[in-house]
């Protein structure tokens, strides 16, 4: 799946957008995140100007959303948070201002109706609000003082069937450039021909031209492999049109490639940089990565010439009580956990994410689906009384669709596609649920997930539209690129298979239809079928396993989310097998035990066999009454286990897993220690304990690592109640308080309860099933830190952090 963009398709749209990339560390390029003013406000234009009070000062990223009360005024599918209207200001002075630059602002993403203002001019509105977009600052700013205003209206809250986040949540940039420089996302690298002994590499770039006269200029390329050895050198030179774009395309060999994949996800550093003689005018640099796959519609996926299943989670953006402005660091430690699962790929659900967590997956080894929208030109039915309960709301996710659907996907591609991480565009998510809204008379038939009415609804749209938008979005994700497969998730295969929908992508999502893998592979021997998003029981990875045609499974979800919830109280989805707070669920070690291949043994304690076989309700202490039966369930990838408990054994059984069976051993308890060992091929390699908790007597906790050389780092710290042994209690709900000493404060405390009401930013919370989290910000580069955490009737526990600079 290679191919070459055609020049035209650059010129039409990099000559509205002229400035830099992203995620090039480009010179001129920095962060613009500080000394903001922010009030909710839902004054106008003309009104807001004068306003003076009421603001307050912060630095983004920054989503007023969870910072508000939960409520059931609110709607359960964004949580029960508020929306509103709420603006930005920034007051700023360009001390180095230099009228023959060129200035640009670069959002993130701004949720949602974002309008910008300079020094009183209108530069633009975006609608979409997961996506980036640019403006040219040039000729409206000011040799002194700048005013820049943001709008961003949300007023809609109901607006999403999850938790969006309101406000500049992402990160901002400001971009300072010669009159020659790259354009928007205007350096394309990519490796249509892979080898073990050579790579050919295609580069386009892309080059704005502002001067009023032809200019030549040089391009120079540099290449460098993982160790730092450079591998290629290029030099061109060629002359520029006035004010106008240039496109130019290289080609060359990279020798002995050494590979990406997610075992070892290899990076190469490309450097292009653009000269007037011994002067540069502008330089990119980017970690590129090469690599090759295939999707076949018998064998499934290949990466670099080798089959590979792809054991893929589902993530939203938001990580609890941060709301929808997560700082890069707790994204790595929360990607270091599915790395711990086994897991080598990420389904983006279900809009484009942060920035810097692509960067990571690069980095980390992650496969990636990137994915669009979640509904098109017609709103979905959103909850508000809580999942599948009372009358659902018809607030619009994408009011703008018509207008800027086509804008909005070639952006998400043109913004990622050096991303050796990302496998393949989607172009949206369920679109086709039935009833919601599309309908079609074979829903009268057969076996069809349906909420919204039953059969086929007449004075619905046609399903047959499903076809003619599909048709459209493809174009123009392959207007930027033609090396990755266009498709899309399907929950109503039985209606789309009557449409053009599913002929109009490369490669078909199937959500929670294994039962139809056989039947429609059967019927369309051509089609690529795949599981998008799938439910974590034992069937539905069987049905991965069990057809050599399947390749992936996208567990629905890697992580507890924000929105989606049950009704009141409940105020967040509890799909994941990690909890909000990063800790992981019993079910993530039954996950790791099927897709780690890093020894490993868990114990989990069950009431009765219904439990282990469905695998719900399991906990993770011993403890009950003597004598009172308990069913021990065990998750392991060896080949057998052996339980003991106080010492006596228990004896073994093979890990054979069956949908209606578990292993397990039913025990009558006693207070004392379970031991679970694990055996492959006779040898013992993983172990696992649980004791009988005592009342508690201490806190115990672990702060992650960081830089200590920066402000504003983000440190978690990570706590539980435990006995005088140290085994974690967790059967009691103690407040915690922290205080910190020195330059560091609580940003907010995040327990993983899906019911708790408690104001997130606090430094005080109670702690669930025995642990609480911490997320605590650094406000000075070098000042040591004392952290103090207190729990009423236990000591207090003290982290001492002496920062140095390095």
């Amino acid at each position: 799946m290679t191919g070459i963009i055609k020049k035209s398709a650059f010129l039409i749209i990099n000559l509205l957008f002229s400035i830099t990339s992203l995620y090039a560390q480009q010179s001129g390029k920095e962060l613009f995140n500080d000394q903001w003013q922010f009030q909710l406000n839902d004054a106008s234009w003309n009104q807001i100007q004068k306003v003076d009070a009421g603001w307050k000062t912060l630095d983004l990223p920054h989503d007023w959303s969870i910072e508000g009360s939960f409520s059931s005024e609110w709607a359960s599918g964004t949580g029960y948070l508020p929306g509103g209207i709420g603006w930005y200001k920034k007051e700023f002075s360009l001390d180095d201002f230099d009228p023959d630059q060129v200035y640009a602002i670069y959002f993130d993403g701004v949720y949602k109706n974002s309008e910008v203002w300079l020094n009183g001019q209108h530069l633009g509105k975006r609608p979409f609000g997961f996506i980036p977009f640019q403006y040219e600052l040039t000729s409206h700013l000011k040799n002194g003082k700048n005013t820049l205003y943001v709008k961003v209206d949300h007023s809609e809250f109901a607006d999403a069937r999850y938790y969006t986040g309101s406000g500049i949540y992402r990160n901002v940039y400001l971009i300072k450039s010669s009159p020659i420089h790259f354009t928007q996302w205007g350096v394309y690298f990519h490796t249509p021909e892979v080898g073990n002994k050579s790579a050919k590499a295609l580069l386009e770039v892309s080059i704005y031209h502002q001067k009023h006269a032809d200019f030549p200029v040089q391009l120079k390329v540099s290449l460098r492999d993982p160790s730092g050895i450079e591998v290629v050198s290029e030099h061109h030179e060629f002359d520029l049109t006035s004010n106008s774009n240039s496109i130019e395309e290289l080609s060359f060999d990279i020798p002995t490639p050494k590979l990406w994949s997610p075992d070892d996800p290899n990076l190469y550093a490309l450097q292009v940089s653009i000269w007037d003689g011994s002067k540069k005018l502008d330089e990119w640099n980017e970690n590129v990565g090469v690599r090759s796959f295939n999707f076949d519609a018998e064998k499934g996926f290949s990466l670099n010439g080798e089959t590979m299943l792809l054991k893929g989670v589902c993530i939203h953006h938001d990580a609890g009580g941060l709301g929808a402005a997560v700082p890069k660091e707790v994204w790595r430690n929360r990607l270091e956990t599915l790395k711990a699962l086994g897991s080598n790929a990420i389904r983006m659900s279900h809009y484009p994410h942060q920035d810097y967590i692509y960067e990571l997956c690069d980095e980390m080894g992650f496969l990636v689906q990137d994915e669009a929208f979640d509904e098109w030109e017609l709103g979905k039915n959103k909850w508000i009384e809580g999942w599948n309960a009372g009358t659902p709301g018809n607030d619009r996710h994408h009011d703008a669709f018509e207008e800027w659907a086509e804008r909005d996907v070639e952006d998400m591609v043109r913004r990622n596609r050096n991303r050796p991480s990302i496998i393949m565009w989607s172009i949206g998510n369920e679109i086709d649920y039935p009833n919601d809204p599309y309908s079609h008379s074979v829903l009268d038939e057969g076996r069809n997930p349906q909420i919204y009415g039953k059969g086929y609804q007449p004075n619905n749209p046609p399903a047959s539209e499903l076809g003619r938008i599909s048709a459209i979005l493809a174009k123009a994700v392959k207007k930027w690129d033609t090396t990755r497969p266009v498709t899309a998730a399907l929950a109503g295969v039985a209606m789309s298979n009557y449409t053009d929908y599913p002929d109009n992508l490369d490669i078909v999502g199937y959500n929670y239809q294994e039962y139809r893998y056989k039947e429609d592979h059967e019927k369309y021997p051509d089609r690529v079928i795949y599981g998008s998003e799938n439910g974590d029981g034992l069937d539905a990875w069987f049905a991965v396993t069990e057809n050599e045609f399947i390749s992936s499974q996208f567990l629905w979800t890697a992580f507890d989310f924000i929105g989606e919830a049950r009704p009141w109280p409940s105020r967040s989805s509890g799909a994941g097998i990690i909890d909000l707070a990063g800790n992981p669920k019993p079910d993530f070690y039954f996950r790791q035990s099927l897709w780690s291949d890093e020894p490993m043994v868990y114990i989990g304690i069950a009431q009765n066999e219904r439990q282990v076989t469905r695998r719900v309700g399991i906990s993770n202490t011993w403890s009950g009454e003597e004598g009172e039966s308990k069913w021990v369930v065990v998750y392991s990838n060896a080949d057998e286990v052996e339980l003991f408990l106080n010492d006596q054994s228990l004896g073994k059984q093979k890990m054979i897993y069956k949908v209606d069976q578990m292993p397990n051993w039913e025990v009558a308890f006693q207070n004392g220690a379970l031991r679970a060992i694990a055996y492959k091929d006779d040898q013992e390699v993983a172990s696992y304990s649980l004791n009988t908790p005592g009342e508690p007597a201490k806190i115990a906790g672990q702060l992650s690592s960081f830089s200590y050389a920066h402000a504003g780092e983000m440190i978690e710290l990570n706590l539980q109640i435990v006995d005088h042994d140290g085994n974690l209690v967790e059967d009691k709900s103690l407040p915690v308080s922290i205080q910190i000493d020195g330059g560091a404060e609580v940003v907010v405390m995040e327990s993983g309860d899906l019911s708790s009401h408690e104001k997130y930013q606090s430094s005080s919370r109670n702690t669930y099933l025995g642990k609480v989290k911490a997320y605590i910000k650094t406000l000075t580069a070098s000042e040591d830190l004392k952290v103090t955490v207190q729990v009423e009737g236990l000591p207090d526990q003290v982290f001492e952090v002496v920062r140095e600079i390095k």
